[in-house]
């Protein structure tokens, strides 16, 4: 009889082993690195250039003061153009104003318009005669008037209510007599009287009655206002 018994045994174990072996191969967990990579949301991202900040918006430079607006105040403003040739008197009233240029001899002009709240006035008169005028300090006006093919620059001073211009429109002996006079502070008169358009100087009147005597004809020289 034949020992096959051991022979198989051995057989066998050397296949349970060879089983065993193959099982742990297959089934056994991989050895894992001992860096944990970092997943992607994690990774660090590469060295980035810090974006540059917005730059500063330009600062608005803050509006200029507006100039300082002194008004007109309403009275009766006269005196000589600069050269001495001619004389001027303003009057105020509310917004309005009227003034007369007169040198005494055959240069004269009425001009008449609005006051501004700048304290400036544009005054205008027959032939484009012109008045331009400021407020300068608390008690002038000082502007240019443009006359005929004269231009006078002036500066004038508010004055009593006795002083400025005068009119004076009536008929004697059959000619139309037109006066204009502008009584200064210090008394003297500067004026022209036309009869018929003719211009001539024109006789003194009394600033306190305005009478006045032409041809021996008394008449009444009256204040101007606007």
């Amino acid at each position: 009889m034949k020992r096959s018994g051991p022979l198989l045994t051995l057989l066998a174990g050397l296949l349970l082993g060879l089983f065993m072996l193959s099982l742990n191969a297959t089934t056994g967990e991989k050895p894992t690195s001992a860096a944990v990579q970092p997943s992607p949301s994690t990774k660090a991202s590469p060295g980035t250039t810090a974006s540059p900040s917005a730059a500063p918006k330009p600062t608005t430079a803050p509006p200029s003061p507006s100039p300082s607006r002194t008004p007109v105040s309403e009275g009766v403003y006269t005196g000589r153009t600069d050269d001495d040739s001619a004389a001027v008197a303003i009057t105020v009233r509310g917004d309005k104003a009227i003034a007369y240029v007169c040198d005494g001899r055959n240069v004269e002009s009425w001009l008449q318009g609005d006051v501004k709240d700048d304290g400036s006035l544009k005054l205008t008169g027959k032939g484009g005669a012109s008045l331009d005028a400021r407020v300068k300090g608390t008690r002038q006006l000082s502007g240019k008037a443009n006359v005929g093919s004269g231009g006078y620059p002036f500066t004038v001073d508010r004055t009593n209510k006795s002083s400025g211009p005068y009119r004076a429109n009536s008929t004697v002996a059959g000619a139309k007599i037109e006066g204009g006079w502008i009584v200064l502070p210090d008394g003297e008169q500067v004026g022209i009287l036309k009869r018929d358009g003719k211009p001539s100087p024109a006789p003194e009147i009394d600033p306190e009655t305005g009478a006045v005597t032409v041809e021996g004809q008394q008449l009444t020289a009256r204040p101007v206002t606007p």
